[in-house]
């Protein structure tokens, strides 16, 4: 693959309607003003609303004129998730692009989310599994291209099986590669289940390799008073050339995202030094990843612990049919 830029790399996206999570600062920062650069009507679901304002006023200051519109959206709750969920059902827009991008990672101690499950894999997969299952009739409407954010983490350590929730023996950065092979899992079962059933739904994976943001920075609101030691070391590298940059990070997803290039069911990483750094470029998924019935189990396990599911059958089978028709009468923007 050619070396690209981000100007280089996401097409027009005028009158398309695109949802990122974790857009408010860091990699989702700069995934967000290109999008927004690229024409997309951007819808930023954030937590904090503060942070979310002063990310739409530097995307505004640097892309006059940005189509952006602010909701609130807190992945660590359910009822948030549904919340937003049924706001943009009820505008009815088609949903052409969804990024999750949203994640936390390593709480020194285990913390749970407002639902009682551990705060990694609530956020980083069960919030986002609930999201994608009720925005399903919208993406489907705008035979959506759905990228999602793992993490090299990924190809670390496993599922634990024996106790998905970590209440005995938390271990910080297991528990983390647990969440991002789960949702990874969950990416790529997505893309099989659209085909199988008809949904017209392309899911793909994307890691942004290793680049210094505040996942790892200081984060009082949950547990980490200091910033740690890995996000010195990460700078160091960065400044070495390395690492990489959230600039150079950001590019993996909006190319698994936005390019004519990038299919379904593919994983896309930087292309240096062992794809932690550099432009983008289609690797083989993680062996953890590619297990067909450890996907299915987590499907159900998740079903199970958000309440939430996906329809069963093909499409023409007519499960969420009628909302769809309905939506496929939606206007869109000109």
């Amino acid at each position: 693959m050619a070396r690209r830029t981000i100007d280089m790399l996401v097409p027009d996206l005028s009158g398309k309607r695109a949802v990122l999570t974790g857009g408010s600062d860091g990699i989702g920062l700069v995934i967000a003003r290109r999008l927004a650069a690229a024409g997309a009507d951007l819808v930023l679901p954030v937590r904090n609303r503060g942070k979310g304002q002063a990310a739409v006023a530097e995307i505004r200051a640097r892309v006059p004129g940005a189509t952006i519109t602010l909701h609130p959206l807190d992945l660590a709750s359910l009822e948030s998730v549904a919340a937003f969920s049924s706001a943009l059902l009820e505008e009815g827009r088609p949903i052409d692009v969804l990024i999750n991008n949203a994640g936390v990672m390593t709480p020194p101690e285990r913390r749970t989310t407002v639902d009682g499950h551990e705060l990694q894999f609530g956020t980083n997969h069960l919030g986002h599994f609930a999201l994608v299952a009720q925005l399903l009739p919208l993406l489907r409407a705008g035979r959506a291209r759905v990228t999602s954010q793992v993490s090299i983490a990924a190809n670390r350590y496993a599922i634990n099986w024996d106790d998905p929730q970590w209440e005995s023996a938390y271990h910080p950065m297991r528990a983390y590669s647990h969440s991002k092979i789960a949702f990874g899992l969950f990416g790529l079962e997505l893309d099989r289940r659209s085909t199988a059933r008809g949904w017209g739904i392309t899911s793909n994976l994307s890691h942004p390799g290793v680049a210094p943001t505040n996942l790892l920075a200081a984060q009082p609101g949950i547990g980490r008073s200091e910033e740690s030691r890995e996000i010195r070391m990460i700078r160091r590298l960065s400044a070495m050339g390395i690492a990489g940059t959230p600039e150079t990070a950001a590019l993996p997803a909006l190319f698994g995202a936005t390019s004519s290039e990038a299919a379904g069911g593919r994983f896309y990483g930087p292309r240096r030094f062992g794809h932690i750094s550099g432009p983008p470029a289609e690797q083989k998924p993680y062996g953890r990843l590619r297990r067909t019935g450890d996907a299915q189990r987590m499907w159900q396990l998740s079903e199970q612990l958000t309440d939430v599911s996906f329809p069963d059958g093909r499409a023409d089978g007519g499960t969420d049919e009628p909302a769809l028709g309905l939506l496929r009468e939606s206007p869109r923007p000109a």
